[in-house]
């Protein structure tokens, strides 16, 4: 259950912070259903006088030409819609000058990423965010004077009248740097789930705490890093792997152009990393060679046992990756 006074006010300061002004034009593929569509971009076009330049679905050279015919200024979308659009063979075809502020969340980015967004893409102002539904899609922003590589590095800090904790497995508030589960405290925070008391319980405490099942590490100005779902975890022989850790370092490799971690069964060591790329316009990785790359990149126990390279990866309609599907496909090409 959402308030509107909650969104108004979460996402008059994400406009403020993204730069926006009357007659900037937007371009919405994110869908409507979902906060990041309808909470980050028809509020604060409203707010700002915006023009909404609805996408339904979400094709690169599509959205290319859109920027191009429509002079758009303004993209919000997770990091898959980004990352596609820079690996793009075709890109250097069509003119994205018009681009001035871009932010990302839903999902892990690697700092190439947003390096590239600013570079091959023109963005001017690139910040990423963090929220969630329950959280009325916000609750987590940088800020628009932040250094480039604090805006790469984390979702930024708490929005005014917002509390955020990182705790343990035990509950307990684990000091700066370490990682944890990020629990957030305020307005912000959705009154319940909607006829389901016992879920509402599970999911805030008593003091008024949302348990996110996000993973994240805070720095000592309250930044935070969001590095994986908790259930997104597995354990490689008694070791904590975070998927989206393992997928950051591996952006950097020159032949990928995005990549997919996930874990599978493993009869010695319980789970093993699995990892799925999407080759770069350079060329398609080769197996061997990129393991050894990744074990001069991290330590052994993260590095993947399996590599497939796939021509694109599964999005839902949030354009977030599907690796329930992903875990169906490794099945298949373990023999599972």
């Amino acid at each position: 259950m959402i308030r509107p006074a909650s969104i108004i006010r979460s996402f008059s300061q994400y406009a403020d912070e993204l730069g926006m002004r009357a007659g900037d034009r937007m371009l919405v593929i994110n869908p409507f259903f979902h906060a990041f569509g309808f909470c980050g971009s028809i509020t604060p076009c409203i707010v700002k006088g915006a023009t909404i330049l609805p996408h339904p679905v979400f094709e690169v050279e599509a959205v290319l030409e859109r920027i191009q015919s429509e002079r758009v200024t303004v993209l919000p979308g997770p990091p898959a819609i980004f990352q596609s659009m820079v690996n793009f063979v075709g890109l250097d075809r069509y003119d994205t000058s018009s681009l001035r502020s871009a932010i990302t969340g839903a999902a892990a980015i690697p700092v190439e990423t947003v390096v590239a967004m600013r570079e091959r893409l023109g963005f001017e102002t690139v910040i990423t965010a963090f929220g969630m539904t329950e959280t009325h899609g916000l609750a987590t922003i940088c800020s628009a004077g932040d250094p480039p590589e604090l805006v790469a590095s984390t979702s930024g800090k708490a929005l005014a009248g917002i509390d955020l904790r990182v705790v343990d497995d035990d509950g307990h508030d684990v000091p700066a740097g370490e990682p944890g589960e990020l629990l957030v405290r305020g307005y912000c925070v959705t009154t319940g789930y909607l006829d389901d008391p016992e879920q509402t319980a599970k999911t805030i405490d008593a003091d008024g705490w949302l348990h996110t099942g996000d993973i994240c590490v805070m720095n000592e100005l309250g930044y935070i890093d969001i590095t994986d779902r908790k259930k997104d975890m597995y354990i490689n022989g008694g070791f904590n792997v975070y998927p989206a850790e393992v997928e950051n370092v591996m952006s950097e490799h020159p032949l990928i152009g995005q990549v997919a971690v996930i874990g599978v069964p493993d009869e010695r060591l319980g789970e093993v990393g699995a990892a799925f790329v999407v080759p770069s316009p350079a060329g398609a990785p080769e197996a061997d060679a990129l393991r050894a790359w990744c074990r001069e990149q991290m330590a052994n126990y993260k590095v993947p046992r399996h590599f497939w390279n796939v021509e694109a990866l599964p999005l839902n309609p949030s354009n977030k990756v599907l690796k329930t599907d992903l875990r169906e496909l490794a099945a298949e090409r373990l023999g599972g």
